[in-house]
């Protein structure tokens, strides 16, 4: 059944396979993220209460949807390779990891813009919020235990443990506002019932949530390309594939 995966164990056959899907993943990347930001920031409607200020949802909600969706598909990677013992899965969680952490820092930034208004203070150690600083902690973490060691294949397991162990933390992120008593408003779009946001709010909502899950995935896959050369440059196929980036130059 999953046959059809396992040439892309293969270090070169994963490259190419990264190479071809780029150019598609950032064209549709640009296009959704202007569609959704111009939608949102510019001609959605303002809300009763909020006024203009509820625009950061268009930022904000993305980021912090897709800084928990890059740190599960980093623990992923981490299981795969510490299961399976594949070399591009481990390669793959330095490619990942500071996109994560980028996400997550821009989720923290934006919380913090929105909530100056709405309560009165940048920061406070609220359950959704506290539980998002320790993601962008974890991040730290995997990045720091991946390259702290002298062996690379001994911080890769270290780094995926950490992965796999930190998953615990996207449930109490996601349903912290449901669990405890926190200022942080509660599920606007993720619940099973009709989701508590209009219509023409949602639209470019969706849109922006697309565009961010495309930017994170480019990133991902620029950052993968640069990981997958660094660890093969003694590869004929490597060799080639940086001569004629050179020659194109």
């Amino acid at each position: 059944m999953w046959r059809w995966l396992h040439p892309y164990a293969k270090p070169e056959a994963t490259y190419r396979l990264v190479d071809r899907l780029l150019p598609w993943f950032a064209a549709l990347t640009i296009i959704s993220l202007a569609v959704g930001m111009i939608w949102g920031l510019a001609f959605a409607p303002a809300d009763y209460q909020q006024g203009d200020s509820y625009r950061i949802i268009y930022i904000h909600v993305p980021s912090a949807i897709f800084s928990m969706g890059a740190y599960f598909g980093m623990a992923v990677m981490g299981a795969i390779a510490l299961i399976w013992q594949i070399k591009t899965a481990e390669w793959s969680i330095p490619a990942i990891a500071p996109v994560g952490a980028a996400m997550t820092a821009i989720a923290l930034f934006t919380g913090a813009i929105w909530g100056k208004p709405m309560w009165g203070t940048w920061w406070v150690w609220d359950a959704r919020l506290t539980s998002e600083l320790i993601l962008l902690f974890l991040y730290v973490g995997v990045m720091a235990l991946y390259y702290a060691f002298d062996d690379q294949r001994t911080g890769a397991k270290a780094a995926a443990i950490l992965a796999m162990v930190g998953v615990v933390n996207l449930p109490i992120i996601h349903y912290s506002v449901e669990w405890w008593n926190t200022l942080h408003q509660g599920a606007t779009i993720t619940k099973f019932e009709r989701p508590s946001i209009a219509t023409s709010m949602l639209w470019p909502l969706l849109i922006s949530l697309l565009g961010f899950m495309l930017l994170t995935a480019t990133l991902v896959m620029m950052r993968f390309k640069n990981e997958l050369l660094r660890h093969e440059l003694h590869r004929p196929w490597a060799q080639k594939v940086l001569g004629t980036a050179q020659e194109a130059d």
